[in-house]
């Protein structure tokens, strides 16, 4: 028998954290189906990613270890899906440990632990600090930089 994983995500700004989390739920079974949020949804979570959302289900359906990647629309969808696909596992990164446990009468509900030292969000925070000022000194910092190297060579 197959035994199929489910988990969901925004996965903006794609890092090595998501790939370890969607690694990590594969090797829980035999076929992993990925809900990537649409922006729509994301709005209602109040959140505004800054890839789009084309974009952001083209790159998780590329990755080894995602069999199926589908979009997803809403809350209610999870107890769909798990029937839809004949879901065993629910897996979710640990930062959502205990919103999901009402799934736990239809299957297995797994919270995997974050990878440390990245985050989605911490990257938005990192870049917005980067405004139109800050990136025109940054790019007169490199010209500076690379005069210096050129007159050292």
């Amino acid at each position: 028998m197959t035994k199929t994983v489910l988990t969901y995500g925004t996965f903006d700004l794609f890092h090595i954290g998501h790939l370890n989390v969607l690694k990590r739920l594969r090797a829980l079974g035999d076929r992993l189906i990925v809900g990537v949020s649409t922006d729509e949804f994301n709005a209602v979570k109040g959140k505004r990613p800054i890839v789009p959302f084309e974009q952001r289900i083209e790159i998780v359906r590329s990755i080894k270890y995602v069999d199926i990647a589908i979009p997803e629309e809403r809350w209610s969808q999870k107890r769909e899906d798990i029937e839809k696909y004949d879901v065993q596992i629910f897996g979710i990164g640990e930062d959502w440990k205990g919103k999901f446990d009402e799934l736990e009468d239809k299957v297995e509900v797994v919270y995997l632990p974050r990878t440390s030292g990245i985050s989605t969000t911490e990257m938005k925070r990192v870049l917005s600090a980067f405004d139109e000022r800050h990136v025109e000194e940054l790019k007169r910092t490199l010209d500076s930089l690379s005069q210096i190297v050129k007159e050292l060579s």
